[in-house]
């Protein structure tokens, strides 16, 4: 296991030192860091460091780490932070003050410091941290399922006692969901935690049953995670604004008093109607879509999430994904987005073997591959098919067509669905559910991962590369020097020669 403090230690070194860093973000993979000054950083010296799998230069700095590692190391990283700011301390307010506006100034020199994605990046931060518990959840629910078909069955009458067991511990977290986005949700747009959750527990309480509201019967968690993610962001923002002018002596009771009564209030009248209508019809769309244009939804789903992972823009699915499995029981976006990741695999296999005399190479998709299968992407993305260039696109026809395959099941009435979110890839076949369970759903998803890893491998072995890449980077000199070419990256990426380092330097370790 990769020494974490170690890692952060030298992180800090090749990033300039702690002045010139601003702030550290921690995505499923990646370091997201801010930093003052471009040139202070240390790219080659970045990608060196043993563990580390890509290294992106930018105002901000990706440092790709891996699922797992990337934890201990953020931790590591902002202890580091905080000692050496500690020791420095004593620097004058002028001089933090300056800090602090050449900070602001930067991070709004980010080219996706825009109000929208700003916006769909706090609501994507909501639920990243509850990824782990819905994978968990999930995997316990579906042993449950197997557990109950074998009792039921008659094969193993004494599981019976299990089931209900198994039955609590996947559902509890589930039956409290709404209480757990609504205290993220707080924490995120700056109220208290604890407050959003009380605003939403209100949403699930079986009392709510007895309200009606508008000539409508509410039902307890009615509006699912969208209702108790507005009414928690609107109570941070009624906490926010009560603070301002409470008394100090008093705010202790009319702060948090006034908030939930207010936050509350529009749950009920406003926010749960609204949320319910709006749940319900994002659970027909949904299905509509892909019942009645499975094959192009699934086409163009799969084609794009590449692209919205290598923006960090996926996690904004999480909302629909969770309404989804809260009114069907499975979301069936997630089995064709994870397509992509599919495409990308079959790809870098392509790569692998296109490139076979390239041991660099080599050695980088072979430690970027086993965090792939198990639906991790980011590695391959940054490590392999983006700096490259046109592999990365290729890789989106492999996603798009194995996309397709999974929306040809759903709109043959073989719904292909996921009972949690946070997996992908073959780690996902646990979760996997449909309308005709989960033997059918299994077959469609293993369809689709093998048509976009078919199609990814030989778009990839056939468009991937020009005659004059091939001679240039099928040695492992000519990746060394930096030699491939600009023009065939896709749009809006960094230049690849920038890009091309990490695969020679970043994983002699792997």
């Amino acid at each position: 296991m990769a020494d974490s403090r170690v890692i952060a230690d030298q992180l800090l070194i090749g990033l300039g030192g702690a002045e010139n860093i601003i702030d550290v973000e921690k995505c499923m993979t990646r370091l997201r860091v801010g930093v003052r000054d471009q040139d202070r950083v240390d790219v080659a010296a970045l990608r060196a460091i043993p563990g580390v799998l890509a290294a992106l230069p930018g105002d901000n700095c990706q440092i790709v780490l891996g699922p797992g590692l990337v934890d201990r190391v953020a931790i590591d990283v902002e202890s580091a932070l905080s000692a050496a700011r500690a020791d420095g301390a004593t620097a004058s307010s002028a001089t933090r003050l300056a800090d602090k506006g050449a900070a602001i100034r930067q991070q709004n020199k980010q080219r996706n410091n825009t109000p929208v994605k700003n916006t769909l990046r706090r609501i994507s931060n909501i639920f990243v941290p509850l990824i782990p518990a819905l994978i968990a959840c999930g995997l316990i629910a579906g042993i449950n399922g197997i557990l109950t078909n074998l009792a039921t069955s008659g094969q193993v009458p004494w599981l019976a006692t299990l089931t209900p067991i198994f039955s609590v511990m996947s559902s509890g977290f589930f039956a409290l969901l709404a209480v757990f986005v609504a205290m993220n949700a707080a924490k995120e747009f700056g109220g208290t935690p604890i407050i959003g959750g009380v605003i939403g527990g209100i949403i699930v309480a079986p009392g709510v049953a007895n309200i009606v509201v508008w000539g409508q019967q509410l039902a307890p968690g009615q509006g699912g995670v969208l209702g108790a993610m507005g009414a928690a962001i609107l109570g941070a923002y009624v906490e926010r604004w009560a603070r301002k002018w409470a008394p100090d002596v008093l705010a202790l009771f009319i702060v948090p008093t006034l908030t939930v009564l207010i936050a509350g209030l529009a749950a009920l009248f406003l926010l749960m109607p609204a949320a319910g209508w709006v749940s319900i019809q994002i659970g027909i769309g949904a299905t509509w879509l892909l019942s009645t244009a499975g094959v192009f939804a699934g086409f163009v789903l799969g084609g794009l999430f590449l692209p919205l992972v290598m923006t960090g823009l996926h996690q904004t699915l999480t909302p629909i994904h969770t309404t989804l499995i809260e009114q069907v029981g499975y979301t069936t976006l997630l089995p064709v987005l994870a397509m992509g990741g599919a495409g990308q695999i079959g790809a870098a296999i392509a790569v692998f073997y296109k490139l076979r005399r390239n041991t660099s190479i080599g050695r980088t998709i072979k430690g970027a591959l086993p965090a792939g299968f198990l639906g991790v992407g980011e590695p391959l993305i940054y490590g392999v098919t983006l700096p490259l260039g046109r592999p990365f696109i290729t890789a989106c026809i492999g996603g798009a067509f194995g996309g397709a395959v999974v929306g040809l099941f759903d709109q043959l009435g073989y719904t292909v669905g996921a009972i949690a979110i946070g997996a992908s890839d073959i780690s996902l076949f646990p979760l996997l559910q449909g309308n005709h369970g989960w033997g059918a759903a299994a077959l469609g998803y293993a369809s689709g991962l093998i048509v976009a890893y078919t199609v990814g491998f030989f778009t990839t072995w056939f468009f991937g590369f020009t005659r004059d890449q091939l001679v240039r980077l099928n040695t492992d000199d000519t990746i060394d020097a930096g030699l491939v070419p600009t023009a065939d990256a896709p749009e809006g990426t960094t230049d690849p020669a920038d890009q091309i380092p990490t695969l020679a330097g970043s994983h002699h370790r792997s």
